[in-house]
């Protein structure tokens, strides 16, 4: 009888799968939405911070923004400028910035890692910058929170692109951003420059009481005298009643107040009848203006 042989088969395991854990790239036409919207979003950043910058330089109040309101309180505050620069100006700089790395990464899934950087290093400035308008300053701007809506949406959309190691990227932004933030609290706490700290009292009265009783202090923005008056009187130099004679630059000729006041030597000080030239210390000031100076 013949017996019927049955042939072993050889079962071959299929190879194990690997499960990746970095989540899949976005496809290039999600990447180019998300870049569009960044590029929109930085768009209206650059034209809120060249407004604002404009307004800071030329020294004018911005629209809907009156004087002593909430919105003038922050703009003129000591936190408004930093290195003697606008905020505003560093705000629109990193708008820049955003723009071109948004403009260069659109439609390409795997790129955007530096975007991240960008973005959360100005969240993070931004978000200081608020909480120190409602804590310290106890007064808002409309157009800082705009700006800090913007700066976040645009962190939200560069996370939203999932660049490859955007986790790495995210905390190591982070970092940099409390590094950024540290760096400005200690600059606006006075341990580099005295004049970007906290207003000394008794100098903040004196100039309060120099600007109500009328005097006036005549100078030129590139007079190394006049600079060093207003370094005498630190983070209230903002608070002294100066008078710009020069603002066509040196050689050229007096503005219509220093013409009629026939200023002649810069720094000049005109209090009530008196004419004072030349650098003075708060001292002098303080007798001269009758001021109780507290030795």
């Amino acid at each position: 009888m013949a017996k019927s042989k049955r042939q072993k088969q050889t079962v071959i395991p299929e190879p194990a799968r690997t499960i990746s854990k970095t989540p899949p790239s976005l496809s290039s036409g999600s990447t180019t939405v998300l870049d569009l919207l960044i590029i929109i979003l930085a768009g209206a950043g650059l034209i809120l911070t060249a407004y604002l910058t404009y307004t800071a330089s030329f020294e004018v109040h911005p629209a809907f923004c009156s004087e002593d309101s909430g919105c003038d309180i922050v703009q003129s505050s000591r936190w408004a400028t930093f290195l003697g620069i606008p905020m505003a100006l560093w705000g629109f700089l990193t708008y820049v910035v955003i723009t071109g790395l948004a403009w260069s990464d659109r439609g390409k899934p795997g790129s955007g890692s530096v975007l991240i950087y960008v973005a959360t290093s100005g969240f993070a400035v931004s978000a200081y910058l608020t909480i120190v308008s409602v804590v310290e300053i106890e007064a808002t701007c409309p157009y800082c929170l705009t700006s800090f809506a913007i700066i976040t949406t645009i962190l939200g959309l560069a996370l939203a692109r999932r660049p490859p190691d955007w986790t790495k990227a995210l905390k190591e932004a982070v970092v940099i951003g409390f590094i950024i933030v540290g760096g400005l609290h200690l600059h606006y706490s006075g341990v580099f420059d005295a004049a970007a700290g906290p207003e000394d009292p008794q100098l903040q009265a004196l100039a309060i009481h120099l600007n109500e009783t009328g005097a006036k202090f005549y100078g030129a923005y590139w007079c190394p005298r006049c600079q060093e008056q207003k370094a005498e009187f630190l983070s209230s130099a903002k608070r002294l009643p100066y008078v710009e004679c020069s603002s066509g630059g040196r050689g050229s000729g007096l503005t219509a107040p220093c013409f009629k006041a026939e200023i002649k030597t810069y720094p000049t000080w005109i209090i009530g009848e008196r004419r004072l030239t030349g650098l003075k210390t708060p001292q002098e000031l303080a007798r001269a203006s009758r001021f109780n100076w507290q030795e």
